[in-house]
């Protein structure tokens, strides 16, 4: 019998190594996407004066890094894992007996153990624990970048925040220049976001094959669920599938309502999919047998026209005010009802920025640059305030120097369109 080598086996399965020979990592430098996602936060943090930045939310440390770990766990359980950055120190603070998941990453200078510091972790002694933690910090960021810097720090305790100001640093929300960084994506980061929607893709493909009435919403649902983990995505990060008179009003959870003959079908996908890229688009179906209604088809109509009209406007150099001022105008009976967005940025989840309706710019608004690299998602919510259905569309698209790409491919319902050009 031939001599194995466990411990190269071994080590060749683990960590980055297995992550990067995935299937879905082929023909992406996935090496330059973390480089550039790095830099990214490390410049957006040099425009604003902001020596370090600890981040502890599991999304942003994995687009500052590529390291991820237990993702779900860790955005409820803050701070279970935390990552503090400076303009040339990358020290990941991981889980306990996890230290291992970051061997590999050139993005990563050192790991530490985390101090979660939580009432779960800490219990009555919550307050010694929050500051044994800050003083653990402190002295590293001073050490790093000097006293009285200015650390951004996101969803952490509060008090941690008001320890580690105790000892002289200025702190400000992380959340802007982590933002702004994640706004503008690489080409080869790009190849991320299309394997992600690919694989979707295949996922709703799939579930649409399976719709038929007699299903509860929930069984519909987890076709999509098991499709996109089995092909190494994360997880669906809401549960928008509704059917029937639950797709009016919309945000109704799917719930074990069965599917009916002749209803609508709305899904937005939510997906955080392979590489830890958001696949947004949003699709509504009919369940058949027969055909569906001139009001369903009719519904539909109108949410194309929404998406169509406010996709065709899309410039880069648009201001955001000036989005809002030429975006498709809701008819009056379906206003009540509209999405709260008209669109909004797209990455490793929904990110900035948020694209209001004209008649919530006042209120809700703010303004901005629509920039080349920006993915945007497309919104549309169709149903009058008391009817019967609703119709969901959403659309992710690319902003380029020259207009928009088209992102998510997957087909609209040829027996709603009738007729309707697209």
């Amino acid at each position: 019998m031939a001599n194995f080598d466990w411990h190269a086996e071994r080590s060749d399965l683990s960590g980055i190594a297995l992550l990067d020979r995935a299937p879905e990592s082929a023909g992406i430098d996935l090496k330059a996407v973390r480089r550039y996602r790095q830099a990214r936060v490390r410049s957006e943090m040099a425009k604003r004066n902001i020596g370090a930045v600890i981040l502890s939310d599991p999304i942003n440390i994995r687009y500052a890094t590529g390291t991820r770990n237990m993702q779900v766990f860790s955005m409820r359980n803050a701070p279970a894992r935390y990552l503090l950055i400076t303009a040339d120190r990358s020290i990941l603070f991981e889980f306990t007996g996890c230290m291992h998941l970051a061997d590999g990453f050139e993005t990563v200078d050192e790991v530490r153990p985390a101090k979660t510091a939580s009432f779960v972790a800490a219990g009555p002694d919550i307050a010694g624990r929050e500051r044994a933690w800050a003083q653990e910090m402190g002295d590293l960021i001073t050490g790093l970048v000097g006293k009285e810097a200015t650390v951004g720090m996101e969803r952490m305790n509060a008090g941690t925040s008001i320890s580690l100001q105790n000892q002289g640093f200025r702190i400000v929300d992380a959340q802007e220049p982590v933002e702004m960084a994640r706004a503008i994506k690489s080409a080869e980061e790009m190849k991320c976001v299309n394997a992600s929607l690919r694989a979707t893709e295949i996922g709703v493909g799939k579930l649409r094959e399976a719709l038929r009435p007699g299903l509860t919403e929930t069984e519909l649902w987890s076709v999509l669920h098991k499709s996109i983990i089995e092909q190494n995505g994360d997880y669906c990060e809401t549960r928008l599938l509704n059917a029937g008179e639950r797709t009016n009003p919309w945000f109704q959870e799917t719930a074990n309502n069965i599917i009916g003959e002749n209803e609508l079908v709305a899904l937005d996908t939510d997906v955080v999919g392979c590489h830890g890229y958001y696949s947004d688009f949003s699709r509504t179906f009919h369940s058949g047998p027969g055909k569906p209604s001139e009001t369903q088809k009719t519904l539909y109509k109108v949410a194309l026209e929404q998406v169509y009209h406010n996709m065709d406007i899309l410039r880069a150099g648009m201001t955001f005010r000036e989005y809002a001022d030429r975006a498709w105008d809701i008819p009056e009976k379906y206003y009540a009802n509209r999405y709260y967005l008209s669109a909004h940025g797209c990455g490793m989840t929904g990110e900035y920025p948020y694209l209001y309706h004209h008649g919530d710019f006042p209120d809700a608004g703010y303004d901005g640059i629509i920039e080349p690299g920006m993915t945007l998602c497309v919104e549309s919510y169709i149903g009058e305030d008391g009817g019967a259905e609703g119709v969901k569309l959403e659309q992710q698209v690319l902003v380029t120097q020259s207009g928009i790409e088209l992102l998510s491919r997957f087909p609209f319902e040829d027996a709603l369109l009738d007729g309707f050009g697209v």
